[in-house]
Parts: structure tokens; sequence; C-alpha cells
């Protein structure tokens, strides 16, 4: 059966009536256009077409040609949340030639790059949110106007008040067949986080857009917002996106990050995993670029804990054992989690980007030292320096300018017809850091308007 054929079935047995033909820009913004089902064959046929710039940061300007965008039939996915359309992740073409400047088709070529050594990158998420009302004057609160608690993690009342919310959105993550198998209240008021099973690393970053979506949508009928951003408010623990990875074999489905018990370091990974880890490590603070891309990333990071008593985002550049102050943590012997990004990072160019980083790692046999069992918000500047751990930038441009003068991502991320996509990436980034710079704050008029 071809992929029409097999699309048209699905489609009729399921009711659906649309389709979203849909992409991604640099930021992670979802973009589609929404096909009727009669309409399918040109679709698959054809693709749908978009004007990029329009669209995001795509490498397009106003007189560019068309973006085609090539619907992927193995992302078929019915929306449970609106049974009568279903989801095509699309790969951006522009005239007949996939657009190295798509998200989607950088990790693409990184994971067919990776086919190549017999390797595949499986990865899981957790992506927190933050369910949230606006005030008249603008300002944010907690949606739920009962969640105040000062150490509202794990809390079982504020579970329960929003479990119409959480049990919807369980149910929609089983219909889909992603396998739900958590539920929780996070560390700050409003903050909520929802875990499904891993998988390849192309099929997590499509479920964690179609996720955001969802999360989106079921707010809004709700009468709340949902935001990923990473830190919506001051004085409560940021939106992170953890990301737990690990190498198996392409043709055996061996999981490669297992050591032995050999393992001098304890913690039960293979040398690969610790070449890997030594990798994410040394390229850290041009990483973050990637991995925690907005202004208001930096102000999750690096800062004095919230009023729940830890921030849980990274400051340094370090790893360790079951200890949640490492931008690296090993839960178990059979992966790593990076704890670096946020919830504004793109899932495409995050992996991509992560696994350049650490596969350099692997290639050149870098060690990453002993693991940190301290916990790190708590040390000291002058033992970090002693340490030899490197500290985070401080801000997006700081980071972006790390970026730009890396090598290794600049591959991982693949080039354009004008150059390094890291580059581009880099500009963009730097632009969006010095427009926000020029504002002037109702925080800097607090402070300076009669200061002087």
């Amino acid at each position: 059966m071809g992929a029409l054929e097999d699309i048209g079935s699905r489609v009729e047995a399921d009711g659906v009536e649309f389709i979203y033909a849909m992409y991604v820009e640099m930021h992670g913004k979802p973009c589609a256009k929404l096909v009727p089902v009669s309409a399918l064959e040109g679709l698959m046929a054809d693709g749908a077409g978009f004007a990029g710039f329009a669209s995001g940061p795509m490498g397009q300007d106003p007189s560019s040609p068309d973006m085609i965008a090539v619907p992927d039939p193995a992302t078929y996915t019915q929306l449970p949340w609106q049974p009568n359309v279903a989801a095509m992740q699309c790969d951006p073409t522009v005239e007949g030639e996939l657009w190295p400047y798509a998200p989607r088709v950088i990790l693409g070529r990184a994971l067919e790059s990776l086919a190549e050594r017999n390797l595949v990158l499986k990865t899981g998420v957790e992506a927190e949110y933050s369910l949230v009302t606006r005030n008249d004057d603008g300002s944010l609160s907690v949606a739920d106007e009962r969640d105040v608690d000062p150490l509202p993690c794990y809390d079982a009342k504020g579970l329960t008040r929003m479990l119409p919310h959480l049990t919807e959105v369980s149910r929609n993550l089983d219909a889909m067949g992603w396998g739900n198998y958590a539920n929780d209240h996070e560390d700050a008021n409003g903050q909520f986080e929802q875990n499904w099973q891993y998988a390849d690393a192309m099929t997590t970053a499509d479920r964690l857009i179609l996720f955001r979506l969802m999360i989106h949508t079921m707010a809004q009928r709700d009468g709340r917002y949902a935001t990923f951003m990473p830190k919506p408010f001051a004085d409560k623990s940021g939106n992170g996106l953890h990301a737990h990875l690990s190498l198996w074999t392409a043709d055996t489905d061996e999981p490669l990050f297992i050591g032995g018990d050999d393992d001098t370091r304890g913690l039960g990974l293979s040398q690969l995993a610790y070449q890997f880890t030594a990798g994410l490590i040394a390229h850290a603070p041009s990483l973050v670029a990637v991995a925690c891309p907005i202004v208001n990333s930096y102000k999750r990071m690096g800062v004095g804990p919230p009023t729940s008593g830890a921030t849980w985002a990274p400051v340094y550049a370090a790893f360790g054992g079951n200890n949640r102050t490492q931008m690296i943590r090993v839960p178990e012997p059979d992966r790593i989690e990076v704890r670096l990004g946020d919830g504004a990072a793109n899932p495409y160019l995050m992996f991509a980007a992560m696994l350049a980083c650490g596969l350099d790692g692997v290639d050149n046999e870098m060690d990453p030292g002993e693991p940190n069992t301290d916990n790190l918000y708590e040390m000291s500047p002058d033992e970090v320096a002693a340490r030899g751990m490197v500290v985070l930038p401080p801000t997006l441009l700081h980071a972006a300018d790390n970026l730009a003068t890396n090598d290794i991502l600049a591959e991982g991320l693949g080039r354009t017809a004008d150059g390094p996509y890291r580059d581009y990436f880099a500009k963009v980034k730097r632009e969006e850091f010095l427009a926000h710079h020029h504002e002037v704050t109702a925080a800097e008029i607090d402070n300076y308007l009669t200061l002087f």
C-alpha cells in the first residue's frame, strides 16, 4: 500500500476531516495549513506551499520562492482533543531541495549521518509548563488562585484541583500511543509536567511540538494561558526541558550507554557514555545558546533560589550521579539526563546540537573527569574555580558569541548556501538580545528614575 492509500484509509477510519500540514521555524513555533481531506491527494503529491519569510526565521526574504512543506506519512496523528483533525509533520523544501534552514531537516540530516555509524539517538523529554491568567494590567497570575504553597512540588491538593486538565492530557497522550506514565505538580505554583515514553530523537521532537500545541489549546478552552516560557515569574522556578539521551545500535537495537561492573566512577555507564558526556560538557558554553535560546532563558539560570528553595537550573558545566544540581545527571545506568534545556528550546535544533557535541567527545575520546557529588548551588566561586568547572554564560548575547566560533556546532547544525546555519542562528539571537536590551523596562524606571 502506498503512502496516499495508507493515509487515506486511516483518515477514513478515524473520521478525520482536516489535516494540519505542520513545520516549525527557528523558535519552534508550530506553523500549519489546514488541508481538507478532499485535497489529501494533492497534499501528498505536491506538499503545502508557504511564504517562508512570513513564518519566522527560515532563511528567506519577501522575494524568496515558495517553501513547500512535504508531509512525512509516518507522523500521521489524529488529535484526540479535536478528533476531526490529524497532523503530519513536514520537511520544508525550496525548488525541490530540502531547505537547510528548516529545523526538522537539520535534525534529519544529523540523524542520517549518525545512522552511517550504525547508531541511533533515543531521547525523552520532561516538558514543564505553567498555567496562568492575564490580569487587567497585563501581568500574570497563577491560574489556580489556591496554589500559593511556598513548597508546592508534588502537592496532592494542587493536582486534585487541576485533575480535569491533567486527566484529559493523560488520556490524550495514551490515545496517541505515547505511553503517559506520570503527571506531576512541579516546583513552582501553577507548574506541571506530564511524561511519556522515550523514542528515537525525531519522534520525540515531533511529539513535543504536538504536546505544546495540545497544552496551549486545552488551556485556552479553559479560559487560561499555558506557557513554556523559561521564567514567567521572577520568584518561582522556571520551566525546564530536561532531555534524556542514549545511543543504541541501529541494526540490533542494543543500548550502548550501559556499562559493567568495571566502571570505576560507580555510575554504571559505559566508556562511550562518559565520552559523550564529556563532549557535552566541553561545548556547554556554546550549546547553551541552542538549548536556552531566548533572553528570558538566562533569568532562569545562575540566580538566587525562588521561594521553593532551588532553581533546578544548572549554573556550571558539570556532571554527577543522581544529583539535580548538575548540568548532566545520571538517573539510571542506561542514559544521561541533560538538564540544560528550557521550555523555549526548539527540540529539533537542541537534539542536533547535543548530538554533535556528544559525538565530538566520542571521536576525541574525551574524559569528563570524576562525577560531582556536592550541592553546586552552595559551592563557593573559589571552589568552583579550583575544580576547573566552567560557569555557563550569563546572557543570550554571551552564549550566541560562543556559538558563533564553535566549529563542531557549525558542522552539527549543517550548512546553507550562505554558510553554516550556526552563523544564521547566532545572528538572529544577537539581534534578539540587542532588541530586548534597547527597551527601557519598568524595573529600570522604578530603580533609576529619581536615584541620581
